[in-house]
Formats: C-alpha cells, sequence, structure tokens
C-alpha cells in the first residue's frame, strides 16, 4: 500500500483546468491530501469551479488568500475598494452567496504541517507565530512599513524555527529562501501551476492552457525555463522527520 502523500499547491487564482491538470499530473490518491496556499479565485476563469471542488473533497484544503478575503468581503456587503477582478469573482459567487461565503470564512490564515507552516504571503521573521500581523500574513512581501513593496525578499532572510511555503508574489520559478518556498509561478498570467510534495521537496508542475490575465514579460518563459520547475527537488531545505508519522 502506498503511503499517503501531503502536498502544497500554489496559487490557483481560478484556473479549475489546470487544477485538474495539476492532480493527474502527481496522480493523486484516495489518501493523499492538498493544502493550498490560498488565493484560489480571482483573475482567472472558474473561480466558482474551484470554490466547488474544495468543498466537495475532503482531500483538499487551503489557507486564507488576501483575493480570497476580499471577496469574501465582497459577499458580506463591506463597502470598501475592490479590484475589477474581485469584483467580479464576487459576482459569479452571488447567486450562492451564503455557501461560498461560508466556506471562505473558515480558511484559516495559516495551516501547520508538523515542522512546516503553509501561509499565503509569509511570516515577519523574528516574530512568533501567535504574534504575526494577519495583514501580513496576507500581504508581506518584503520587510519595512509597506509590506506589498516588490522590492527586496521577506522569505531570503527568514530562518525560522519552522519551513514556510507560501504563495502570493509570482514568478517564473518557484522562490527559495533558507527555510521558505515559494510556489506561485503564475498559472493565471499563462505560466504553470506547481506543487511540492511537502516531504521529499518534489516538485510537479502543469502548464498553464491560457493566459488568462496579462502579466509582466517573466511570465513568457523559454522552454528551458519551464522544464527547471518539473526538474527540481528541495530535498536539502526539509527536516528528515516524516510529516505522515
Amino acid at each position: 500500500m502506498n503511503k499517503p502523500r501531503v502536498f502544497i499547491i500554489g496559487d490557483i487564482h481560478g484556473c479549475y483546468d489546470e487544477l485538474l491538470d495539476l492532480l493527474d499530473e502527481i496522480r493523486f490518491g484516495a489518501e493523499d491530501r492538498a493544502i493550498a496556499v490560498g488565493d484560489l479565485i480571482v483573475k482567472g476563469p472558474k473561480n466558482r469551479e474551484v470554490l466547488d471542488l474544495f468543498i466537495s473533497d475532503s482531500r483538499l484544503s487551503s489557507v486564507l488568500g488576501n483575493h480570497d478575503y476580499a471577496v469574501l468581503q465582497f459577499l458580506a456587503g463591506e463597502n470598501i475598494k475592490y479590484t475589477k477582478a474581485q469584483k467580479r469573482a464576487g459576482r459569479e459567487l452571488e447567486f450562492d452567496r451564503e455557501r461560498y461565503a461560508s466556506f471562505l470564512r473558515a480558511l484559516p490564515l495559516t495551516v501547520e504541517v508538523k515542522s512546516k507552516l503553509v501561509v499565503h504571503a509569509g511570516v515577519r521573521p523574528g516574530i512568533s507565530l501567535d504574534q504575526q500581523d494577519e495583514a501580513d500574513l496576507l500581504e508581506l512581501r518584503t520587510l519595512g512599513k509597506k509590506r506589498t513593496k516588490r522590492k527586496g525578499m521577506a522569505y531570503d532572510v527568514y530562518e525560522g524555527e519552522k519551513f514556510v511555503f507560501f504563495g502570493h508574489w509570482p514568478s517564473q520559478r518557484p522562490r527559495v529562501g533558507p527555510k521558505a518556498l515559494g510556489l506561485d509561478t503564475g498559472c493565471v498570467y499563462g505560466h504553470r501551476l506547481t506543487a511540492c510534495d511537502a516531504e521529499t521537496g518534489e516538485l510537479f508542475s502543469v502548464p498553464a492552457r491560457e493566459e488568462y490575465r496579462e502579466g509582466s514579460r517573466r511570465f513568457h518563459a523559454s522552454p528551458e525555463d519551464e522544464a527547471v520547475v518539473r526538474d527540481q527537488t528541495f530535498n536539502n531545505l526539509f527536516s528528515t522527520d516524516s510529516i505522515h508519522a
């Protein structure tokens, strides 16, 4: 009998077809689990289908992403500024508002998998997990007053007790820090959807079927760049303890 596995999946952003492709690629079994890094929805074409799958399949779970949270606020009728994509996703879900709101409301900010942590954006170095700012968990990219700034790398200096899986900040290849791995590889921008086996560090990746939202030039990668994601493993970053024990 095969040992149950736990996979961490990068930002899905409504890319339902690619999510199914990725689950096929990892040969997702009946005893396996997958935890998404958040931003299940917004920007992509099939937000409702993604949420329906996560609601119906107990093997799938997720932390809360900043776009998920914005849509939850939209469904609750909060009068704040939303992006066009957030409004579009919210309207897509309005026909069954309470069902989807209830699911999003229940998503945690973090999930611990033994010696590892799953969070949407990241954790601020030097601060214990129970003292982290919720806004940092949802939006942190860099250190300093402006947490969403795109210059500088919080994950590059994080060396906390737990290894951290995060998303939020898309790039062609997974972002690698001393004790952190970023798995948002820009599927919604026409690049790839990526998952990592949380015990072995093996990466799995599938290409986007379309470019659903225009991104920066960094997502127009060469075939050689795209092959890198599938070929890499990060065994050296993980402790030898099994997360299935």
